[in-house]
């Protein structure tokens, strides 16, 4: 094999590795098997299985999406929750997301790459949706980016990593339907007055 198929060859086979065991059992001797390589051929690229893992998910973070530009906040929340429900429904994500979560929690050198890596990119993605329909005044110009990425992602995490709940169509038009009323809204709702301290 020429070098970038080896390189090729080795990413896949984490990732069927990874989702066939999980990160506490990975080897890189099973992970070289079943690229059909040497050890050495993975210890020349990554010093490690965990800067193989981080590796991987640093390319998985940051590939193409389509453009999200449709025209209307609606259509570029349905397109955005159709393309991350199928990249988070295939079978390898489905196994592989949930075990780096879990992981997170024990290895804080994988929560810290997944919290910037991630965050990163779904502030990117969500932000300039978000600023686009401010500008087209299907939003107030006060939409907190933050909370519209909470509310844009985290039902779908949600939906993967703890509910373990299949995406369906039926879903994913309710979510938009409820994101774009709560996103909309947010600002014209009254706040609930605090109640007045006894005494």
């Amino acid at each position: 094999m020429l070098r970038g198929e080896i390189t090729t060859a080795i990413r896949r086979a984490l990732m069927q590795e990874l989702a066939a065991v999980g990160y506490g059992r990975l080897s890189i001797e099973a992970v070289a098997r079943r690229a059909g390589v040497s050890k050495t051929a993975i210890y020349r690229r990554w010093n490690s299985k965990l800067d193989l893992v981080l590796e991987v998910v640093n390319a998985a973070a940051g590939a193409r999406l389509p453009a999200l530009d449709t025209g209307s906040l609606r259509s570029d929340l349905a397109l955005l929750f159709q393309v991350v429900a199928h990249a988070l429904g295939h079978p390898l994500a489905s196994q592989i997301i949930p075990d780096l979560l879990a992981e997170a929690a024990r290895n804080p050198t994988i929560d810290e790459t997944l919290q910037q890596v991630l965050r990163a990119r779904q502030q990117e993605i969500v932000g300039r949706l978000i600023s686009r329909a401010v500008q087209r005044g299907e939003l107030p110009a006060t939409t907190d980016p933050d909370v519209a990425v909470d509310l844009i992602v985290g039902p779908l995490y949600w939906r993967l990593a703890i509910a373990r709940t299949p995406f369906t169509d039926s879903y994913l038009e309710t979510l938009v339907d409820s994101v774009v009323r709560a996103l909309g809204t947010a600002d014209t709702l009254p706040r609930q007055r605090e109640a007045p301290t006894p005494g």
